[in-house]
């Protein structure tokens, strides 16, 4: 064997031994009962999301958002929510990014929000409809001026042919933010996914977790019908 593999095979041992390690709520988890759960599955998630913020979570509002292309193929990114009403989960993207692409080609998506403090998480999938010009430049228009000056860099998930070009886009573009807050950027599109089903799934130290699912009921009438799972 080469020095370099076996270098390389003492990288992947560390590694593995790493992974092992490494702690998993180390410290003590709420209980959830899921007899007390609500009749509609938002009002218990802005009640996790808020516990998960007040229990010392980073940025709570984080979220995964899982698309896929007209092929079926997935991709996966990190970004934040913005809101959570009746009307569903509220997250904005330049239309003309991938997953502004992805989404006009399959308008359906899911979503995950992990809280480690607190040992739980959310899974959200449903369908997602882009809102229109007028709000989504009101959602621009609420976020901070870094948020804006990175809108109008634009040109999202395009090749970048070097770090020194993205640095002179985002110059000029924070110095028009800081000059014009209202700026518009056409691009900027706020989505909304109506959910069909959402799983809360609240961690146990003895793996015993707690897994409530609700389905979204064919008749708006009927609402949600809520299932357990198994861990």
């Amino acid at each position: 064997m080469s020095d370099a593999d076996a270098s390389g095979d003492t990288r992947q041992q560390d590694f593995r031994t790493l992974l092992r390690s490494l702690p998993v709520w180390d410290t003590e988890l709420p209980h959830f009962d899921p007899a007390t759960a609500p009749a509609d599955p938002l009002p218990l998630f802005q009640q996790w999301l808020s516990e998960a913020a007040a229990a010392g979570s980073p940025e709570p509002h984080t979220m995964t958002l899982a698309t896929a292309d007209a092929t079926g193929s997935p991709s996966v990114r990190t970004l934040m929510l913005h809101d959570a009403d009746e009307r569903g989960w509220h997250f904005a993207t330049h239309r003309t990014s991938r997953k502004g692409r992805e989404l006009a080609a399959r308008p359906e998506a899911a979503l995950g929000f992990y809280w480690p403090a607190v040992g739980r998480q959310v899974r959200v999938r449903g369908t997602v409809t882009a809102a229109g010009a007028e709000e989504s430049r009101a959602d621009l228009a609420k976020r901070s001026t870094g948020a804006l000056a990175a809108a109008l860099v634009g040109r999202q998930s395009e090749v970048l042919s070097s770090y020194e070009e993205l640095a002179r886009a985002s110059d000029a573009a924070w110095e028009r933010a800081r000059r014009e807050p209202d700026a518009p950027v056409g691009s900027w599109t706020l989505y909304v996914l109506e959910a069909h089903e959402v799983e809360f799934f609240q961690g146990d130290a003895r793996r015993r977790h707690v897994r409530l699912n609700y389905r979204r009921s064919p008749s708006a009438e009927s609402g949600w019908t809520t299932e357990l799972l198994w861990p």
